[in-house]
């Protein structure tokens, strides 16, 4: 039986976050919801209009070059290529082919082969019988990203898109909402019985979700794995992905780069980047902001974070901005930034998806590192910080008040817990009886009546002195 090697490799394209559109001063309003309302005579492509290069747009790129460790161009320019589609109103996009603005570079520890800039196309709709086609979105800066054919599996696929998707939510390049469009995953899938050589390419277009980008190439490979077996040849094609029958299916034959018949746009510059301060990779470089791979190495050998913890901090950017100003509160206290990653991973996220929310923005880091502090202290005990959590998120304000308002601040008086006690042993003569006969877990047994009677507020390691000295 032939054993099957999967190869794939992953083209991204993620709308930017700019001002205005690549090549005119039209809004770059992705969240605009009447049709057809930001557009211009240059992005309609009618005759006679010229495009203008989007400074803005440009620098995302080579900011994004650098953060994954890519050759940042010293010259680069535009083609066109030749796309004839509804939503394309020239009939042709604005790319690049021989000299795009990244070459290389690593991301998730898979290494790409370039990074480009192009414009996004127009959007069309189909229903009734009729299509529509909305320009509101024609013209939009857009990214786009290529691997080498390295990934070695649906689950790796998964990873690098997640990664890419938070490096460019970090440097501030876009917000990449696949459910919204914003980030588009294609997967080219092969499979080959000879290591070391290349199966006839499929190529996956517009994966919406990371579980799908998981799911179609996952099913790809043993789509592949099945012609190959049956002694067929597998085509290649262009594939979508039905999400309903979570499978491909095929939708034309695969164009090759000379179909596009790219060529320098001419109505564009040339760039050459060494000339422009702003654009020199020291500068670039200069620019970037704490990455996601640095944030983890951070909180692993700053603070002791582990794994998991790590994973889901660093995973959401607002998580991790309202994670570090936790710490700052806590002056960067090791133990005690631990304990607010323990709460903040487990109850405040338990929280927060309880309310379908991920936010953070309305909860104060002092007033959270505040009760991480109360807890410590012994002012309140585990069950006491859920709840004064909960309220926390619900109302905000000051945790201590509102723990001492909602009877939760731990009791440390000892007369007052001893009334406690004694009730409890009054009312427990089998519990006290078996403790006095040598079964230890009895003891354990009327600590939580004691703390039912103190309504969850007695220190628990009082009343366990208290209890065990009132037994002899």
């Amino acid at each position: 039986m032939a054993v099957y090697r999967p190869t794939i490799g992953l083209e991204v394209h993620a709308e930017l976050a700019t001002r205005t559109k690549m090549f005119c001063d039209s809004a770059n309003d992705p969240d605009e919801a009447r049709p057809n309302a930001n557009v211009c005579p240059v992005c309609l492509a009618h005759p006679g209009t010229l495009p203008t290069i989007n400074r803005e747009a440009v620098r995302h790129i080579l900011r994004i070059g650098a953060a994954v460790g890519g050759t940042l161009a010293d010259y680069s320019e535009f083609d066109r290529k030749s796309y004839f589609y509804p939503d394309i109103p020239k009939g042709y996009q604005i790319s690049q082919y021989e000299h795009p603005l990244v070459r290389g570079g690593t991301l998730a520890g898979v290494m790409l082969t370039r990074v480009h800039l192009e414009e996004d196309t127009a959007r069309s709709s189909h229903a009734g019988g009729k299509s529509t086609v909305d320009f509101n979105r024609a013209g939009i800066p857009l990214m786009e990203l290529v691997t080498e054919p390295v990934i070695p599996d649906a689950g790796t696929a998964g990873r690098f898109a997640r990664e890419l998707q938070l490096l460019l939510r970090t440097l501030g390049a876009g917000n990449a909402n696949l459910e919204k469009g914003e980030m588009r995953i294609e997967a080219n899938v092969s499979v080959s019985p000879t290591p070391g050589a290349f199966g006839t390419k499929v190529e996956i277009k517009n994966l919406n979700s990371f579980r799908s980008v998981e799911r179609a190439v996952a099913f790809e490979i043993a789509r592949q794995e099945e012609v190959l077996g049956s002694g067929a040849a597998v085509v290649q094609e262009t594939r979508g992905w039905d999400e309903a029958k979570q499978a491909t299916f095929s939708q034309r034959l695969k164009e090759g780069s000379a179909d596009y018949r790219y060529f320098p746009e001419p109505d564009l510059p040339k760039l050459f980047l060494s000339e422009i301060p702003e654009f020199s990779y020291d500068a670039i470089r200069a620019s970037l902001p704490e990455l996601p791979e640095e944030r983890r190495a951070r909180y692993e050998k700053s603070y002791g974070l582990k794994g998991d913890d790590v994973a889901f901090i660093v995973a959401s950017v607002e998580r991790s901005a309202f994670f570090d100003a936790v710490a700052r509160a806590l002056n960067n206290d090791a133990p005690l930034v631990r304990s607010a990653a323990n709460y903040l991973v487990s109850d405040l996220a338990g929280i927060y998806a309880k309310r379908g929310e991920d936010g953070y923005a309305g909860l104060s880091p002092q007033s959270f590192a505040k009760l991480i502090r109360l807890t410590a202290a012994g002012d309140l005990s585990s069950r006491g910080a859920k709840d004064t959590l909960a309220l926390l998120v619900e109302k905000g304000g000051d945790p201590e008040a509102l723990a001492r308002d909602a009877g939760l601040v731990q009791i440390h008086d000892a007369a007052a817990l001893g009334k406690a006690v004694d009730a409890v042993l009054a009312s427990e003569p089998k519990a006290v009886g078996e403790y006095r006969a040598g079964k230890q877990a009895a003891l354990q047994y009327l600590l939580g009546k004691a703390m039912k009677e103190s309504r969850g507020a007695g220190n628990p390691e009082l009343l366990k002195k208290i209890i065990a000295a009132k037994l002899g």
